[in-house]
């Protein structure tokens, strides 16, 4: 019977009126200060997932997972390609040639990476194809000196399907006129858009023009691969590159873009925990509270024990109380949390339409919109965090309580 009686009273006390108002505030304070502790916490872990989600999805679904080159132009890449996709974690391979240059169009000049390309191999290695704003892969067709750019890189050079612009490479020609930069002019073909640094300063063209621009004898530079799993490519690029006769070097995604990766995991777990702090200074608000109603409840406290209460179910009583604290300030910073990380997108995308002004642009951060990925691994560490604190942050002041002696507690009422 003592349980239904320390959980009935701990509920009374808590849902009673208090005389003293500034013990409620502390208490709904407190309350609050755990939910909006829990809720922050969930909504910037979402955003955190979602950033690792789309560098992932996006830019390593454009960039190679991992690369084969040999120390000039391959003379047999046919082959190669057939056996690296014999290891049984790679997906697919393809042919690539890749120089860096600057496009000049529009009366505006642009670095980029110029990157040579079979359109019917690439669509197995890349997710280009299913970001195409106008025009296809397909519209690269050998001799026709065509390039697809990013949408960035269009609205910044004033391109659209059809026009020309001029491609120059960092080295030089010697002509009958002198030495001469060596650029070529192409045909805008199509433009893609990834939400991400890409798009500003990525182009594709097809590798026999590129060949041709750069002189490399109608021969690939390398073989890139696509592989299962993103963790396993610098093994599995080791492997296969032990498979070929000759020597090659290996490289992966780890090398080009790894720190941006490394960086946002990092971010991820600082920031989780210092959001964590914010909902331990709130659960243990939670002390002061209880501290506050054991002092204001001791007659009644003394009276209980006169009746028979032992100290282990007064303790019980202001766990009870605490623990409703702690337990609904949690539900609703989980719910709220919750609503929030599954809408944040959508709010700021709402805001900066609002407001005229994009948060996040392409041209400073790797992406132009804000993901959000809810994990509910996530949702579980943080509201497991959150009960856990709060019910220890209830043994003291009931402790405290329970050590209340009867006599001196009634000696002056």
């Amino acid at each position: 019977m003592f349980r239904p009686l320390s959980f009935y009273i701990g509920l009374r006390y808590t849902a009673a009126k208090r005389r003293n108002h500034f013990i409620s505030f502390i208490s709904l304070t407190s309350m609050i200060g755990l939910t909006l502790g829990v809720a922050v916490l969930i909504i910037v872990l979402s955003v955190m997932n979602g950033f690792d989600r789309e560098l992932k999805q996006r830019i390593l679904g454009m960039v190679p997972h991992a690369v084969i080159e040999g120390a000039g132009p391959l003379d047999d890449w046919e082959s190669i390609d057939r056996e690296v996709q014999q290891h049984p974690r790679v997906l697919a391979a393809a042919p690539f040639i890749k120089g860096q240059g600057m496009v000049t169009g529009g009366g505006n000049v642009r670095g980029v990476l110029l990157n040579g390309v079979l359109p019917s191999e690439e669509k197995t290695v890349s997710i280009l194809e299913d970001h195409m704003v106008e025009g296809s892969l397909d519209n690269l067709k050998s001799g026709e000196f065509g390039i697809i750019i990013g949408r960035l890189m269009a609205a910044s050079l004033r391109l659209k399907v059809g026009d020309r612009v001029t491609v120059v490479l960092p080295e030089a020609s010697v002509t009958p006129a002198g030495v001469l930069p060596r650029l070529k002019r192409f045909t805008v073909k199509g433009i893609f858009s990834v939400g991400a640094e890409l798009d500003g300063n990525y182009t594709i063209v097809h590798m026999d023009d590129a060949s041709k621009l750069m002189r490399t004898g109608g021969k690939a530079m390398g073989v890139r691969l696509l592989v299962d799993d993103l963790f396993a490519a610098p093994r599995v690029v080791e492997q296969t590159a032990r498979t070929l006769d000759g020597r090659y070097y290996i490289s992966d995604w780890t090398r080009t873009h790894g720190n941006l990766f490394q960086a946002i995991r990092m971010e991820k777990t600082m920031i989780g925990l210092l959001l964590m702090f914010i909902v331990a200074v709130a659960a243990f608000n939670i002390v002061s509270t209880l501290v506050m109603v054991v002092t204001d409840k001791t007659a009644d406290i003394a009276i209980l024990r006169t009746m028979g209460a032992t100290p282990g179910r007064i303790m019980r009583i202001f766990i009870v109380q605490g623990a409703v604290i702690g337990i609904f300030g949690t539900l609703v910073g989980t719910a709220l949390g919750v609503l929030g990380a599954l809408n944040i997108s959508d709010f700021i995308s709402w805001l900066e339409a609002v407001l005229g002004h994009q948060f996040l642009s392409a041209d400073v951060y790797f992406i132009s919109y804000l993901p959000s990925q809810l994990q509910w691994e996530d949702v579980l560490i943080i509201s497991g965090s959150g009960l856990v604190m709060s019910l220890l942050a209830t043994v003291y002041p009931a402790w405290r309580a329970s050590r209340v002696d009867p006599a001196e507690a009634l000696r002056y009422e």
